[in-house]
């Protein structure tokens, strides 16, 4: 029979009853380092305490309006995030997904509206990941996603990452637009270097592409700058925020400057539940905390201690690990063993941690995470190696 909950994940043996910052209690009463942040949602750790107050003192008072009212809270966390970023507007979605779908209309709209129609073709890249909507699946290309899901959405078209030769071959006079993450996350923390995201910039002007920057997962301080581009010194057109962004509530957003944006106009998209005055309180304050120079500056400093920590992992289990990669609290071990046998080993040793592709363990801990939680975790995740190492000895 099939189970009540529809079986679409392979999930662990794991029924956690509370968390507390980083930290994870297990319904029979162990308590386990999160390094995984809900795959990088719980930006500010577990049960945050001005969370918790935002998201209570919003409850006592208004859930649910819809879009058809003016909603104060999310008119202070659009002005918040125009204040901070690159963007003149934003609309709120309550995923990532959402984000995707609507930053594929509001590309192919906008052309639409500058008399081009024709240019409706995206360009994304090998291990790419926007969501698992019609739209996402079909911009990642892989087979694993769109496998049994067809007919796939066209307008999409994945080159190679890193194929700079293929990236200028693909560009015709359908070509729309770039969508691109800065630093992949389901596809194995791969960054793009500053340099490609630069020649991505200005390839865009050339051509006159918009270049849509998918940081869902790298953005909201997560590689320590408040979105990861900024590394680059760069600008998108459009960009999709979700995850850390409601700090563990449904939130997520579409930014875009005022030009981007132009063909989105009244009736043209919407949401019943995006941009709620829960969502949007919670966001407020994620948003006042994570935008403060200060804490980026903790992050940064944080991110390389861990970092350093890691190296020093890797170094002592040369057959369990080939290196660390990634930027800022989004790292990834390299492993040249099976990543799932050292998440697995690092549930025995009580450290929560998340695969991704090309084999690599994600490493995702709330921003906040202290330097004592930090050296807590390498013990764990030394212990995890030790162990794999034993069981295949």
């Amino acid at each position: 029979m099939i189970p009540s909950v529809l079986p679409t994940y392979n999930r662990a043996p794991l029924h956690f009853v509370k968390g507390e910052g980083c930290w994870l209690t297990e319904e029979d009463g162990r308590r386990f380092l999160d390094l995984g942040s809900g795959i990088a949602v719980n930006a500010l750790g577990h049960a945050n305490p001005d969370l918790v107050k935002a998201l209570t003192d919003q409850a006592g008072k208004l859930w649910h309006v819809s879009n058809l009212y003016e909603i104060p809270n999310q008119q202070a966390l659009a002005d918040k995030l125009v204040e901070t970023s690159f963007a003149d507007t934003v609309f709120f979605t309550n995923s990532g997904t959402e984000a995707c779908e609507l930053a594929v209309k509001m590309a192919r709209k906008y052309w639409y509206e500058k008399g081009q129609p024709e240019k409706t073709t995206i360009l994304t890249f090998e291990g790419c990941f926007h969501g698992r909507s019609s739209a996402a699946i079909a911009a990642s290309g892989s087979e694993k996603m769109v496998k049994g899901f067809g007919p796939v959405l066209g307008g999409f078209k994945t080159l190679p990452w890193g194929d700079h030769d293929a990236l200028h071959a693909a560009i015709d006079e359908t070509v729309g637009a770039i969508l691109i993450e800065p630093v992949q996350g389901e596809g194995g923390i791969r960054v793009l270097p500053d340099q490609c995201l630069k020649g991505l910039r200005a390839l865009c002007d050339e051509k006159g592409i918009l270049l849509i920057l998918d940081e869902v997962q790298c953005g909201v301080g997560r590689t320590g700058r408040l979105f990861a581009h900024e590394w680059s010194g760069v600008e998108p057109d459009i960009m999709m925020v979700a995850k850390g962004i409601g700090g563990g509530f449904p939130l997520g957003a579409v930014l875009a400057k005022e030009e981007a944006a132009c063909g989105m106009t009244a009736g043209t998209h919407g949401s019943t539940y995006g941009g709620n005055p829960l969502g949007c309180a919670v966001g407020k304050t994620v948003m006042d905390i994570v935008s403060d120079p200060e804490f980026l500056d903790g992050v940064r400093a944080r991110a390389g201690l861990l970092r350093q920590k890691l190296e020093g992992l890797v170094a002592a289990h040369p057959d369990v690990f080939e290196g660390v990669r990634g930027s800022g609290l989004m790292l990834g071990l390299k492993c040249k063993v099976t990543n799932l046998d050292v998440v697995k080993a690092g549930y025995d040793a009580e450290v929560i941690t998340v695969p991704a592709a090309d084999n690599i363990v994600r490493l995702l801990p709330p921003l906040n995470i202290t330097e004592d939680e930090i050296g807590e975790a390498l013990k764990r995740l030394d212990a995890a190696a030790s162990a794999v190492t034993k069981a295949s000895a």
